[in-house]
């Protein structure tokens, strides 16, 4: 019999040893099988989940949005630079900065564009997913 088995069907005669009435062998029975199934499942559910451990779990990505001025922009790395104003939901202060940002996401603007954008941040960097003239 296993720990968990024999713990339920020894807190069972304890619960009704305390009531002053005696144990039902087909009640500790069932316990014992209701317990013996769970302990399985259980079981069958950590193996499965055994092989997980090197699994990433996938992380919401969190998000920004800014507002600044469009100072470069290179489709060659996958770059814009903005002279933007303090982002709060990323905890930084205004700043010029280059962000990775996809061609398509900066088709239709220009250096010195005023803009709003917003990020997806990740690590301590981010990347530029949207992005809009003002």
């Amino acid at each position: 019999m296993k720990p968990a088995q024999l713990a339920i069907v020894l807190g069972f005669a304890t619960l009704t040893a305390a009531c002053g009435q005696k144990a039902d062998a087909p009640a500790a029975a069932e316990a014992s099988q209701s317990s013996a199934q769970s302990s399985t499942m259980s079981g069958t559910m950590n193996e499965d989940m055994a092989g997980m451990g090197n699994m990433a779990m996938p992380v919401e990505a969190k998000t920004a949005r800014g507002t600044g001025t469009v100072t470069a922009i290179d489709k060659a790395t996958g770059k814009i630079t903005l002279d933007h104003q303090a982002i709060p939901e990323a905890d930084w202060p205004a700043m010029k900065m280059a962000f990775d940002a996809k061609p398509a996401v900066v088709e239709g603007v220009a250096i010195g564009d005023k803009v709003t954008f917003d990020l997806a941040l990740k690590g301590g960097g981010a990347e530029v997913t949207a992005i809009t003239k003002q």
